[in-house]
């Protein structure tokens, strides 16, 4: 199975958050599985290029990864170099694996494909969610949706990584098949986790790129109705006007002396998330959540949207919170969890052997594979 894989950008781009993980990850275990793999991609590492040569193919843990130069600096990832390549070597590939959308490398990689009669898997990663179309650039976005992304996106395939997704995906495009598997998620070397000391400041984190989807001003505008005494931790880089912002409404809700601003954490991840009492995420959209898995491997429970893609997950396994994405939704159930020492101390125990198992590597990949290869048949 020949299988090239189309990211705009790709590791270590981890600017980009989760989908450059997942991305990754995917690709690794389809490498050791014995699939052939190729992944295009760019040199974009958000404002800044990798600093990697760029149109040369290189092997980054096992994969076989070629950086295309880029010529925007922008979210539009534009690179010829990229598009000529996946022209001149479409046919050779079995399946087309596209990640993401609205952007150059993406749209015109699956028209080439399509123009070549190569299948075409379309991971969307929450790039065509409702509120993806509703939050910026809407009209133009419906315009192009319609005279362009739609013909394209009705002859491919898709997966989805949740229930969620899926649906979301089902009201925006009629595809040929769409398929829900997990996302590849890293976890830590010993899943057995200690039970966190009882304290009296209530330990919170949030740990995710910062950037408005997240709802992070949700959270601290919540924290200012909560009485119980609490700490939050907020793990992440982003755009740092956004960043001032949301550090000077922390000083308007005379909150700011209990939040630390760490920045951006990769290798200690799991260390900090072990530290926590809550994981809290409202995010107005999320299609799926690496980092809410990363959490529960560890066993520090969750409190999420319900616009988590990983919501119906939770719940159904008892691993955590729902709230609304409003401050009052959200500070409620802080103060209500914060009570429930004994349920924290169950998902602590419980949570880790859980998603070792559901999250396996070797189950997933066999899941992917079969994918693969229903989707060659079809064609």
């Amino acid at each position: 199975m020949r299988i090239l894989q189309i990211s705009a950008a790709y590791k270590p781009a981890y600017v980009y958050g989760g989908p450059t993980m997942s991305v990754s990850g995917l690709c690794e275990q389809l490498v050791k599985s014995g699939c052939y793999i190729d992944v295009y991609t760019t040199t974009a590492n958000g404002l800044h290029e990798l600093d990697v040569i760029p149109n040369h193919t290189l092997a980054v843990d096992g994969v076989n990864v070629t950086y295309f130069k880029r010529i925007t600096k922008d979210h539009s990832h534009f690179s010829p170099a990229l598009l000529k390549a996946v022209w001149k070597t479409a046919k050779t590939y079995d399946v087309m694996h596209i990640h993401a959308w609205w952007n150059l490398v993406s749209v015109i990689a699956c028209f080439i494909a399509i123009w070549h009669k190569v299948p075409v898997l379309v991971s969307a990663r929450g790039t065509l969610s409702p509120y993806s179309f509703q939050n910026k650039n809407r009209m133009i976005k419906l315009l192009i949706h319609n005279l362009i992304s739609k013909p394209l996106l009705k002859k491919c395939h898709f997966h989805t990584t949740s229930k969620r997704e899926h649906e979301a995906i089902n009201k925006v495009i009629k595809s040929k098949s769409i398929t829900s598997i997990f996302n590849f998620v890293k976890q830590p070397i010993s899943h057995r986790s200690p039970v966190n000391n009882s304290s009296s400041i209530f330990k919170l984190l949030f740990l995710s790129r910062i950037e408005e989807k997240k709802g992070l001003n949700i959270l601290i505008s919540a924290l200012s109705q909560v009485k119980v005494q609490f700490h939050l931790t907020i793990a992440g880089s982003g755009d740092q006007d956004y960043i001032t912002r949301l550090k000077s409404l922390a000083i308007n809700k005379n909150i700011s002396e209990s939040i630390t601003w760490t920045g951006f954490v990769n290798e200690n991840k799991f260390e900090i998330l072990q530290q926590h009492d809550l994981f809290v995420l409202p995010s107005y959209d999320e299609n799926f959540g690496n980092v809410v898995i990363e959490s529960l491997a560890v066993g520090t429970p969750v409190l999420i949207s319900d616009q988590v893609g990983l919501a119906d997950y939770v719940v159904k396994n008892q691993l955590g919170w729902l709230c609304q994405t409003n401050s009052r939704s959200v500070a409620e159930n802080i103060e209500k969890i914060a009570g429930q020492q004994a349920e924290l101390d169950r998902i602590r125990h419980q949570a880790p052997d859980l998603i070792c198992s559901d999250f396996n590597e070797n189950r997933l990949t066999v899941k992917y594979i079969d994918l693969y290869n229903t989707i060659a048949a079809l064609n």
